[in-house]
């Protein structure tokens, strides 16, 4: 039996294309990915240098731009004219999805400012790799890179500690230890994967308690991705209502049932739904 194609591939229209490419195993890149790469008239490449090796695999000829966070803001106005003209743009970073915390964001901004068509190309991510493999909860906040300052680090770690859902973020090898004492700081009680190598040859998942955390005695090689579990709340610990809290009740008292307030208030608080429930029907009581 032939199977025909339910339908035939369109001609590339032009416009702005983010490629992802391969995290490291250079067979993990999509066949369509490989195909925008080759219709490219330019592609913008983090390091021509690593990417010319994934683009020399696939026998891959278009034109390469260097594009980094030191000239992206210089390249803008040639790019936008090229893509006026009717070029097709490929924009890849050296491993991933592009302007996730990577360069692209810039020129994606002024893509759009110049109603100028982007187009995704999915593909490898750490982010979504590095949970899919944590056996942590999937509700998850991806922060990037933490701030150079010891005291912003400080600062943005405190407030993701009261997040409580899983955290990703990516740190480098030459930065790790700075941060570990800041993370043992603020996320005692919870589990941490350091990923790092993904998909290459010493590829290697550092799993364990935030409390047994100890500095890396040699620097790791290459960017980790790092994984915090999600905090864990016991609903059955009654905390007393913040005032705040008694405010939001008295202006929903009138307006929804004494279950649906509970109901509301304990996803989001961390008090118990009894402690809830009784405010509220103290209030009802008093009417």
């Amino acid at each position: 039996m032939i199977i025909k194609p339910q339908f035939k591939l369109k001609e590339y229209e032009n416009g702005l294309y983010l490629v992802s490419t391969p995290l490291g195993n250079l067979k993990d890149i999509t066949l369509r990915a490989i195909e925008v790469l080759d219709k490219s008239d330019y592609i913008l490449c983090e390091d021509t240098r690593v990417s010319k090796k994934l683009l020399d695999k696939y026998h891959i000829k278009s034109k390469l731009i260097s594009n980094h966070k030191f000239n992206e803001k210089k390249n803008l106005v040639k790019i936008i004219e090229y893509l006026k003209s009717g070029k097709i743009i490929s924009l890849i970073s050296d491993a991933g999805t592009p302007s996730i915390s990577d360069p692209g964001s810039i020129l994606v901004n002024e893509c759009i400012d110049n109603e100028i068509k982007i187009f995704p190309i999915p593909g490898p991510s750490a982010i979504s790799t590095a949970v899919s493999i944590s056996g942590f909860s999937d509700k998850f906040l991806f922060y990037g890179f933490f701030p150079e300052k010891k005291r912003l680090l400080s600062n943005e770690l405190e407030k993701l500690s009261e997040f409580e859902n899983t955290l990703v973020f990516f740190v480098s090898p030459k930065k790790i230890n700075k941060i570990i004492p800041e993370i043992k700081k603020n996320f005692i009680g919870r589990k941490i994967v350091f990923c790092r190598e993904i998909t290459k040859i010493y590829e290697e998942f550092i799993r364990k308690n935030v409390s047994e955390l100890e500095l890396f005695e040699k620097e790791p090689k290459g960017e980790l991705t790092v994984v915090i579990s999600e905090k864990k709340i016991d609903k059955k610990v009654s905390q007393k209502l913040s005032e705040s809290d008694k405010n939001i009740i008295n202006k929903m008292i009138n307006k929804l049932s004494i279950r649906d307030i509970t109901e509301i208030l304990s996803q989001s608080a961390s008090m118990s739904k009894k402690e809830i429930y009784n405010y509220c029907l103290k209030l009802k009581n008093e009417k």
